[in-house]
């Protein structure tokens, strides 16, 4: 009988593939857009001009996001993450008393969030191609409504902002949170793409969501909102 006297093989972490290119592509340009939309809006001026490039964009993105959760990888499809706010309660609560469920995409409050945001990000977009400072900037579709709808719906992009960073606020904190609270790793993902699956935990692989589909999806929104704006 031989006896193995060597130490014993540490495995590694499994990892898994959970966000696609698109979905990380997706993240950080919208990231960017934002501060670029915040900052020339600060700006004024012919900063606007900018402004508006890049509320266009965002609209872009954000009908493209909302199509790819219906037609794009595992764990970006709403109906991976959208759960009952029952489910979304009770993961709350089992988050309090520190032993929440593990989920390789988004876990149900992350999940709403997502969904929160994207709908801000609609209203504030949307708002925007209305919206007028009674000065210079006017947004695209300005003459289709009347001025007191115009201010109305200016109004809404301005209070709508507030709601906007509030929500990414929270966002960024529960991230923090679970990075040095829970000693989970939210943001690495979202580069890499993969995510480290805590033993004894297991979660498939994502599947489907093809570059092709994406790249499509991507212009026919990009080509509507150009239609839209023009």
């Amino acid at each position: 009988m031989t006896r193995n006297t060597g130490s014993p093989r540490q495995s590694r972490p499994r990892t898994i593939g959970v966000w696609d290119v698109p979905v990380r592509l997706f993240h950080w340009l919208l990231v960017a857009l934002i501060i670029v939309s915040f900052t020339t809006a600060q700006i004024g001026g012919n900063a606007m001009q900018i402004h508006e490039l890049s509320g266009f964009t965002i609209l872009t993105l954000v009908l493209f996001r909302v199509l790819w959760g219906i037609f794009g990888s595992t764990y970006a499809r709403f109906a991976d993450f959208v759960r009952r706010p029952a489910q979304a309660i009770a993961y709350a609560r089992s988050l309090k008393r520190g032993r929440p469920a593990f989920y390789a995409g988004h876990n149900p409050l992350g999940g709403w969030m997502i969904v929160a945001l994207l709908v801000c990000l609609l209203v504030q977009t949307g708002t925007g191609l209305f919206a007028n400072d009674d000065i210079m900037t006017e947004g695209p579709l300005y003459n289709w409504v009347s001025k007191q709808t115009s201010d109305t719906l200016s109004e809404i992009h301005e209070t709508n902002f507030y709601v906007l960073a509030v929500l990414i606020a929270l966002h960024i904190c529960a991230a923090l949170y679970y990075l040095l609270g829970k000693r989970e790793n939210l943001i690495l993902p979202l580069f890499t793409g993969r995510k480290q699956l805590p033993e004894p935990q297991d979660a498939p692989e994502s599947r489907g969501g093809p570059l092709w589909l994406a790249l499509l999806l991507l212009a026919l929104c990009a080509g509507g909102v150009y239609l839209l704006v023009r």
